[in-house]
């Protein structure tokens, strides 16, 4: 049963990995990234790692996140290409 979720878990890793580069917006991109740690976190927490899982969303998910948006505010949010 936990290697569907698993299998479940890391192909949404995969789509967000993926969709994070494709994008050209780049607070699109600085969410998918928040979308990919957040669900490093839960395959981390599946696996039973929860230290490490704890620290992925803490730091990740949460401050990179935030860091990440505030510099897209800060900056242009359109690539020149």
């Amino acid at each position: 049963m936990f290697w569907q979720i698993d299998n479940f878990v890391l192909t949404l890793v995969i789509i967000s990995a993926i969709a994070a580069i494709q994008i050209k917006d780049m607070l699109g991109a600085a969410i998918f990234f928040g979308i990919y740690s957040f669900m490093m976190c839960v395959l981390w927490a599946v696996m039973g790692a929860v230290d490490v899982a704890f620290t992925e969303a803490s730091v990740g998910a949460g401050v990179s996140t935030v860091l990440f948006i505030a510099a897209v505010f800060r900056t242009t949010r359109r690539t020149k290409d």
